[in-house]
């Protein structure tokens, strides 16, 4: 049987917006690197091939969907659309995040959050 996954590529974890930069310097001092992205709606971290990223959010977010997990895929909508077939509901649209980077989620029938990135600069 054939899949659209290509591997894990990305966790982020959503921080509240106000503590962002807080973050950073916790995540920076435990992980002993710096981002190699950080801007102030995103701060990324290139941890052993992966991505570490910090999204900043500044309503409440839904329980449970506070961390995110993508599986790298090269064609997001195909895989996008398989995940609706196959019985997942739409969670967010595959969306261009910048850089050709492609994100989009998915929940399954029991509410977890299913990730999947279309990112031409990973190796």
């Amino acid at each position: 049987m054939a899949t659209h996954f290509l591997g894990l590529r990305t966790c982020i974890y959503r921080i509240p917006g106000q503590d962002l930069g807080k973050a950073t310097e916790w995540y920076a001092n435990a992980l002993g690197i710096q981002p190699y992205f950080n801007e102030p709606f995103y701060v990324g971290f290139e941890v052993g091939g992966y991505e570490l990223g910090l999204h900043p959010y500044t309503d409440t977010v839904p329980n449970g969907e506070n961390v995110e997990t993508y599986w790298g895929v090269e064609d997001i909508q195909a895989a996008f659309d398989h995940w609706l077939q196959a019985g997942a509901t739409a969670h967010e649209a595959p969306n261009e995040v910048g850089g050709d980077i492609w994100v989009a989620t998915l929940k399954d029938p029991w509410g977890n959050i299913v990730g999947i990135i279309k990112n031409p600069h990973f190796k």
